[in-house]
């Protein structure tokens, strides 16, 4: 089950929940603002959060993980090359904000690395190596759900920005031909900022 939580910081983002209905246990992935309704939006559900999955650093993505780590005893996640970005206001954004927020306690994950779910192995999301939005950026594959989390890497109306730090356009584009468009064409695209959109309809667009 996916469930999409849109939560209000300096930006609006969309915070996502993947809920193996079975379990009630599951991830969190980019909860960027609005710890306290993230929280009560797990309780009231009775789920159990075993990560929090970030797909890259700017603060809009991880805003609120480092309270929710805390207070549901569950590990942030994310891609060695972003985890400067965690320590760093200036390259995650938020020092421009007018709250500089930093990330101290987290765990790093790999390109390909399965992560699955302690409740239920067969529950499960596959580390997809994204860059291009920031260096480190990565998707979280649900071949189950037919579903990609991309964090930044696209919006509803094109390719994700990459005017920030660390942002490089010839990246972006190299993954999403190279890494992105490898995968079925029903996969749908779950992105931080705007409605969901198919590879498919992605690839007539930009082909």
């Amino acid at each position: 089950m996916i469930k999409e939580l849109q939560v209000q910081g300096v930006f609006a983002e969309n915070t996502y929940f993947y809920i193996d209905d079975h379990s009630k246990s599951g991830f969190i992935i980019d909860p960027g603002a609005q710890a306290g309704l993230i929280y009560d939006v797990v309780k009231r559900n009775g789920w159990t959060i075993e990560k929090i999955l970030l797909t890259h650093g700017h603060f809009d993505h991880m805003g609120a993980a480092e309270l929710l780590r805390e207070k549901l005893i569950a590990p942030i996640y994310i891609y060695p090359e972003d985890a400067s970005y965690l320590r760093d206001p200036y390259l995650n954004l938020s020092a421009d904000s007018g709250e500089p927020i930093t990330v101290t306690h987290y765990e790093e994950l790999y390109d390909g690395e399965i992560i699955r779910l302690k409740a239920n192995s067969g529950f499960y999301l596959k580390v997809i190596h994204t860059p291009g939005h920031t260096p480190g950026s990565v998707t979280y594959y649900s071949p189950e759900e037919s579903a990609a989390f991309v964090g930044d890497l696209f919006y509803q109306h094109g390719p994700g920005l990459t005017n920030f730090p660390g942002g490089n356009r010839r990246v972006l584009e190299e993954t999403i031909i190279n890494k992105i468009f490898t995968l079925p064409d029903n996969t749908v695209l779950l992105s931080g900022h705007s409605s969901p959109i198919t590879i498919g309809q992605e690839k007539q667009r930009l082909l």
